[in-house]
């Protein structure tokens, strides 16, 4: 389990990242992690080739599972923890409206987003990722964008599949 090891050490930070872009909330994404991690450790020996689409898929599905629980288990609160990673978003305003009008889309459509715009998979790997077609991640993904770019709070300049 060496190898393991290794993939968490290397793809951790990305991986909770994935999954901070996926829940909004770092204390989920780390949660998410977590059990994703843990899923792909006990299949290990059985993953072929390069694991992160195995890994992505099992933290979409993951996600995809809590969102449809009734009782999400946390309340939220006003005061916010510091950040234990620095904040890769440039404006605030601008950061404020880009995650609320990507929290409005489906969850599908999230997750193509997030894996094709932040984590810079290519629609193959995508689709590989999410267990779906080719087809079904580019229609997801225009589906997103044509939302996102009728939003009237932003605007997606130059920004396309």
């Amino acid at each position: 389990m060496d190898a393991f090891a290794e993939y968490v050490t290397t793809r951790s930070v990305r991986l909770r990242r994935t999954a901070f872009l996926l829940t909004g909330d770092w204390a989920s994404a780390d949660d998410l992690v977590q059990t994703a991690l843990t899923k792909a450790w006990l299949a290990w020996r059985r993953i072929e080739g390069d694991p992160d689409p195995y890994v992505y898929r099992i933290l979409t599905n993951t996600h995809a599972s809590w969102w449809r629980r009734r009782w999400r288990g946390e309340v939220p609160t006003g005061d916010l923890p510091e950040r234990a990673v620095p904040d890769f978003a440039t404006g605030a305003g601008e950061k404020e409206a880009l995650w609320s009008a990507i929290g409005e889309l489906s969850d599908r459509q999230r997750a193509v987003i997030v894996l094709h715009y932040f984590e810079g998979l290519t629609m193959p790997q995508c689709a590989a990722a999410l267990g779906c077609s080719l087809g079904t991640v580019k229609t997801q993904l225009a589906r997103a964008l044509k939302r996102l770019r009728v939003h009237p709070e932003i605007k997606l300049a130059g920004v396309g599949p």
